[in-house]
């Protein structure tokens, strides 16, 4: 369904009753990365599946102001004001894990719990962010120049999904398939918008974030073990899971064990790790 908020129209999908999960995808993602989850979680809750701003089937703004972390969790907000979620549990990956975070230190009276896949609070230092900046300009110009299945065959090949290597390869179309669904415009603005240097920094937030917070990392992606390490001894009310055998894409490289996890913890029990 298409839900348009504060001038944006959103391509929502909702699925299953009961207690709602709202699931944020990753930078390239749509609604359809969740697919696979759906069996899982549909038949204890409401799946709610956002494409993000630029991504997808929602709309791509013409500026790139538009695609603030701020807009954005605003825009969020009003969604849930229109499927009429008071509270709900709340997972994102990546950007989209950063994007529930922001939603969470923000408006944490909406959320229920918060579940972060392989996810940044910002980045601390102002010459950190303006050098990310500077790298996600350079990415978005690559878009708009050379076009999204350029972008694509370049995204794949990066250090950070390089376990992705070993998996099937109708799982590696289908994830290519859904990278080439997006248009140049809206990833282009989402990297000068919502990237990682251009989002507030939520370190400093992250103590008084008081809700039970579950953080999965794979075990080979170690930068985000790293930043999940940190993050769960700040935080008061963390629980951390190690998936072995997975990279930075837990969800894609073993979503049964990532579902299992996921469902224990809104259940309140974790396996820290595998």
């Amino acid at each position: 369904m298409i839900v348009t908020v504060n001038g944006v129209a959103y391509h929502v999908c909702s699925d299953g009753a009961g207690s709602p999960i709202v699931l944020l995808h990753g930078f390239t993602g749509s609604v359809c990365s969740w697919t696979p989850l759906l069996a899982d979680f549909v038949p204890t809750h409401q799946v709610i599946r956002i494409d993000l701003l630029g991504h997808g089937q929602t709309d791509c703004p013409e500026t790139a102001k538009r695609y603030s972390m701020e807009h954005q969790v605003a825009d969020l907000v009003a969604i849930l004001d229109a499927l009429h979620v008071k509270k709900t549990d709340l997972l994102g990956y990546s950007m989209g894990g950063r994007t529930a975070l922001s939603l969470a230190c923000l408006h944490p009276e909406r959320i229920r719990t918060l579940v972060l896949e392989s996810a940044s609070p910002g980045l601390e230092s102002e010459e950190e962010r303006e050098a990310r900046r500077a790298h996600d300009q350079k990415l978005a110009q690559f878009i708009s120049d050379k076009g999204v299945e350029a972008f694509a065959r370049f995204w794949e090949t990066i250090p950070l999904f390089a376990s992705q290597k070993n998996l099937p390869e109708f799982v590696c179309e289908r994830l290519r398939h859904e990278r080439l669904m997006n248009h140049a415009e809206g990833l282009a603005g989402s990297l000068r918008g919502m990237g990682t240097g251009a989002q507030p920094s939520w370190w400093k937030a992250l103590p008084e974030l008081d809700l039970p917070v579950l953080l999965i990392t794979g075990s080979k992606d170690e930068k985000f073990c790293s930043l999940a390490r940190r993050m769960r001894q700040i935080l008061k009310n963390a629980e951390w899971s190690v998936v072995k055998g997975s990279g930075h894409n837990v969800h894609l490289e073993n979503h049964s064990r990532f579902a299992e996890i996921v469902l224990q913890f809104l259940k309140g029990r974790v396996a820290h790790e595998d």
